[in-house]
């Protein structure tokens, strides 16, 4: 990537082809462009640091967030398209390059994450459209000799009333002749004028997928390049001591063997066989204490942990005292085990490093941070390290690694052999030594009702490592020396910087927590983070709650949200689409969540069907969600369906297990996808809202869980707590 400050673009463009540039900043940007994006065609018209217009009339957007599914590319496109009315064929998008000023205004960082995307761009995204389209429209009026308010726009071109149109690549040379500026104030459309925002969009990038032509991390393929595997060591945290390389080096292909932080790395001309020499090298690992790691020790200790005070996160009331005097109390321990992220593409990285530079071609949510540690691995100043972001087949987080640690063995890796290498991991390698896993939690609850049979008192102890402690986030995401993702879903009132609590109001409500230290595993940000496992803990506790007081668990849930503006409406919305009070027959039951993830509220009811033998259907799962104006209604229902498999695939199947510092899965045999046909229609409903868009990726993956295992319970009266829910006895049926 060549760098150019905006004069010096401006006097070595004009030289060569007269080319254009034309800089504001954004709001909500927290630095103004300093640099040209890349890729730039010297004849085109750069409007700002997103928006490019071609001399072929096509427009090129760049994109500062990445695409892993979660229909980011669409999204942005649409908000562009909509102010600036782009010919939605003509969008050509690129990856946004490592700069301050595609940085994210709500983390200071180049980073894609927390269903944050569309509400962070939604205002800056529309204002570079509206404010080109305010260029072009001045540019047209010379153009034209005509009142700017005569003209028109529609498809990248620009009408008069009496006939005349021209295109948007057409008004460069009027731009540059005449020396306009776009203005520093613009309006932007009213809803009503909206032509493609809140309309149901097809996916951008759609095409691409669908014919191959789409590029992925693990799709590059660069001159001369090599492919490296990763012989790495069973037990958590082991170093090399001595490796043999001499069978590997004896395979034809093999080109080195070297090791690298993450164990010993086997370069051939091919991955397959990089990974049969891989197979072969004998090293003699360093373990540490890493042998004594075991998940049933974890459970152990954190169960013996819930039962101290912990750190007081929420005190409301005094929900001890009440608990004390109460007549009648309900106490259960939930439990949730590691969970991997076993994403589709597996993890995979390029790096091509010379003495000066390194180039990394990689699907990552978190390209910043990637960059900065890449060049600590080097000794590299920064800006010697150029991030090119592909497509990535899936992340749940996974490539938004604090680690950087799929980037830095490809780094390491590359470092000194003088051309590209690609490190691929194997699915085994994914599930089994990546160790950046979903934390395994401990919730240990106490509760009872008043008179009338609604929740009145609530004590609930959360015990698990923390994510951010001990990270550059700590200062950010920790309160008082706590996880604010270990806590996010159990609070009723906003706590550090997430905004929002629960939407419920217990009278006295005292949360407490422990963060055990971080041993042996990454504890890792998994779609929806903490409410993985606080939805699960709460939402099924709730319920308890509501048997205990012979209340339905709708009624509850309504009365305890009778203030909150947003999931009042959503609740009852959801009684009424799901059929929650038609009788259901015998064997049969219908359980249900509700959520607020990162301002979004989102409730599921599901209807399930258990057999004697335990084995159960899903047979509906109905969802509503509130995340304010829905920018495109297909991108939301994609996303909530995918995010309802992966907490219903989770629910039902998903552990990691450790034994002796060995992770006991491998593969998809033993860490089980959900199948096509375990995956029953989701009926998505959305609410109209003229409040600003706010998430939906993440919140469809938070509600589904508990919703399952609360219509266990109401078809079969027993309650389970230790999850996934085939350990004890309840199969989805295959």
């Amino acid at each position: 990537m060549n760098s150019f400050t905006r004069r010096s673009f401006l006097q070595s463009s004009s030289i060569s082809a007269g080319a254009l540039l034309v800089g504001f900043q954004l709001p909500l940007i927290s630095k103004a462009a300093s640099s040209a994006p890349i890729n730039a065609d010297s004849s085109a018209l750069v409007t700002d640091a997103f928006i490019r217009i071609n001399p072929d009339n096509s427009t090129t957007i760049l994109m500062n967030h990445a695409e892993f599914g979660n229909g980011a590319y669409t999204s942005l496109a649409m908000m562009v398209a909509e102010e600036l009315e782009l010919d939605w064929e003509s969008i050509r998008l690129e990856s946004a390059p490592t700069e301050p000023q595609y940085y994210s205004p709500l983390f200071g960082e180049y980073l894609t994450a927390g269903s944050v995307s569309t509400a962070s761009a939604y205002l800056p995204m529309r204002t570079a459209g509206a404010k080109t389209k305010a260029l072009l429209r001045s540019a047209a009026a010379h153009f034209f000799n005509a009142d700017e308010n005569e003209l028109t726009f529609a498809q990248s071109q620009i009408s008069t009333f009496d006939g005349r149109s021209t295109t948007y690549a057409a008004l460069i040379p009027v731009i540059q002749a005449l020396g306009l500026k776009p203005p520093e104030q613009v309006a932007l459309k009213s809803k009503d004028a909206f032509q493609m925002l809140g309309r149901p969009t097809k996916r951008i990038e759609g095409r691409a997928k669908v014919t191959g032509e789409a590029v992925f991390g693990i799709d590059i393929k660069r001159p001369n390049m090599l492919y490296g595997s990763i012989k790495r060591p069973n037990v958590f945290k082991s170093k090399v001591r001595r490796f043999d390389a001499g069978a590997a080096l004896a395979i034809p292909g093999v080109v080195k063997v070297k090791a690298i932080d993450a164990g010993v790395v086997a370069l051939a001309h091919d991955y397959w066989t990089a990974q049969k020499a891989a197979q072969l090298i004998d090293v003699t690992w360093d373990e540490g204490d890493g042998a004594s790691l075991s998940t049933e020790a974890f459970f152990h200790d954190y169960r013996a942990l819930s039962q101290t005070p912990g750190l007081l996160a929420e005190d409301i009331g005094d929900a001890e005292h009440v608990l004390d005097q109460a007549r009648d109390v309900v106490e259960a321990v939930y439990e949730m085990p590691y969970l991997a992220h076993a994403t589709m593409e597996p993890m995979n990285c390029t790096a091509e490093v010379t003495d000066t530079q390194c180039n990394i071609w990689v699907g990552t949510q978190y390209q910043s941070n990637d960059r900065t540690l890449a060049a600590k691995a080097l000794g590299f100043d920064e800006t010697q390290v150029v991030i090119h972001r592909t497509l990535m087949g899936g992340s749940f987080g996974r490539r938004a690694s604090k680690t950087a640690d799929y980037v830095v063995e490809a780094v390491q890796a590359a470092k000194g052999e003088g051309r590209p290498v690609q490190i691929i991991w194997s699915r085994e390698e994914d599930i089994r030594h990546g160790g950046h896993y979903r934390p395994l939690f401990v919730h240990r609850l106490k509760g009872c009702v008043d008179d009338s049979g609604f929740p009145l008192a609530w004590h609930q102890r959360v015990v698990g490592q923390s994510i951010m402690q001990h990270t550059k986030h700590d200062p950010a995401y920790m309160v008082r020396g706590m996880d604010i993702y270990s806590l996010d879903g159990c609070l009723q009132e906003p706590f550090g910087v997430f905004p929002y609590g629960t939407s419920y109001q217990i009278p006295h409500h005292r949360i407490e927590s422990h963060n055990p230290p971080k041993v042996g595993v990454y504890p890792h940000e998994w779609r929806a983070v903490g409410h993985t496992h606080t939805g699960m803990a709460y939402e099924c506790f709730l319920d308890e709650l509501a048997h205990q007081g012979g209340q339905d668990p709708m009624d509850v849930r309504l009365k305890l949200c009778a203030d909150h503006p947003r999931m009042q409406p959503l609740l009852k919305k959801l009684r009424e689409v799901s059929d929650w009070d038609a009788p259901m027959e015998a064997g049969r039951g219908r359980g249900m969540a509700a959520r607020i993830y990162s301002v979004s509220p989102i409730a599921n009811a599901v209807e399930v069907t258990v057999a004697d033998d335990g084995t159960y259907t899903v047979d509906r799962i109905v969802c509503v969600v509130d995340c304010g104006f829905a920018v495109n209604p297909l991108g939301v229902e994609s996303q909530i369906h995918g995010g309802i498999m992966l907490g219903l695939n989770a629910v039902a199947f998903g552990a990691i297990d450790i034994n002796e510092g060995q992770v006991k899965q491998s593969n998809f045999h033993d860490y089980l996808p959900l199948r096509f046909h375990q995956m029953p229609k989701v009926e998505v409903h959305i609410m109209p809202s003229d409040a600003p868009p706010t998430g939906v990726g993440e919140q469809s993956t938070t509600a589904i869980g508990p919703a399952v295992a609360n219509a266990i319970f109401n078809a079969t009266g027993d309650r389970v707590r230790q999850f996934p829910l085939a350990r004890h006895g309840y199969v989805l049926k295959s």
